[in-house]
């Protein structure tokens, strides 16, 4: 029983760590909006 609980803790914080990721990784328009204005600036 104890063993099947950490399994899907381990299991869940997987799926969420790859999921932080891809959200991090992927491009966003606001991103691209801001890197425009600075390449503007600069």
């Amino acid at each position: 029983m104890l063993t099947n609980i950490l399994l899907i803790i381990i299991l869940l914080h997987l799926v969420v760590g790859f999921g932080w990721l891809v959200y991090k990784l992927s491009p966003r328009k606001g991103d691209e909006l801001i890197d425009s204005s600075e390449d503007l600036e600069n």
